[in-house]
C-alpha cells in the first residue's frame, strides 16, 4: 500500500492554485479601481464584476465546484487508507487538469479546449470515487 502522505500533495497543489487565483483577483480588482472602471463598493456589495477581473472571478468560483468532491474524496481515501498509486495518479491528473483549465480560462477562454480539459479532471474524480466504492465493497 502506498504511503497515505502521497494523497495530500495533490490537495496542496490545488490549494496553491486557489491561493494564486485569490491573489490575482485582488490584483485585478485593485487595478480596476485604480483605472476607474470599478469602485471599491462594487466588491463589498458583490455587484457586477469589472471586465478586468471577471474571468479570474469566474475561474475562482470554478475551483469550489467539482474540486469540493475531490477534497472530500481525498480526505476519505487518506483516513481510510484506501489510497494507492492509482488514486494518487488520478488525483494528480485532476489537479493538472485544473491548472490547464485555469490557464485556458484566463487566456484564450476557448471552450473548444476548456471542455475537454474539464472532462479529463471530471473523469479522474469519477474514477477515484468508483475505486472507493470498490474498496468499500471488498473491505
Amino acid at each position: 500500500m502506498l504511503s497515505t502522505d502521497a494523497t495530500l500533495w495533490p490537495m496542496l497543489a490545488h490549494s496553491a492554485l486557489v491561493f494564486f487565483l485569490y491573489w490575482l483577483l485582488s490584483r485585478k480588482r485593485f487595478e480596476a479601481v485604480h483605472a476607474g472602471s470599478a469602485e471599491p463598493g462594487h466588491f463589498r456589495e458583490s455587484r457586477e464584476e469589472p471586465p478586468e477581473s471577471r474571468a479570474v472571478h469566474s475561474n475562482l468560483r470554478n475551483q469550489f465546484e467539482l474540486p469540493v468532491l475531490f477534497y472530500a474524496l481525498s480526505l476519505v481515501l487518506y483516513v481510510s487508507t484506501a489510497d494507492n498509486g492509482g488514486t494518487v495518479a488520478l488525483a494528480w491528473i485532476f489537479v493538472l487538469s485544473r491548472y490547464a483549465h485555469t490557464y485556458v480560462h484566463l487566456t484564450s477562454n476557448r471552450l473548444r479546449y476548456r471542455r475537454p480539459i474539464f472532462m479529463v479532471g471530471f473523469f479522474a474524480v469519477v474514477a477515484m470515487w468508483a475505486w472507493l466504492a470498490v474498496w468499500l465493497v471488498l473491505n
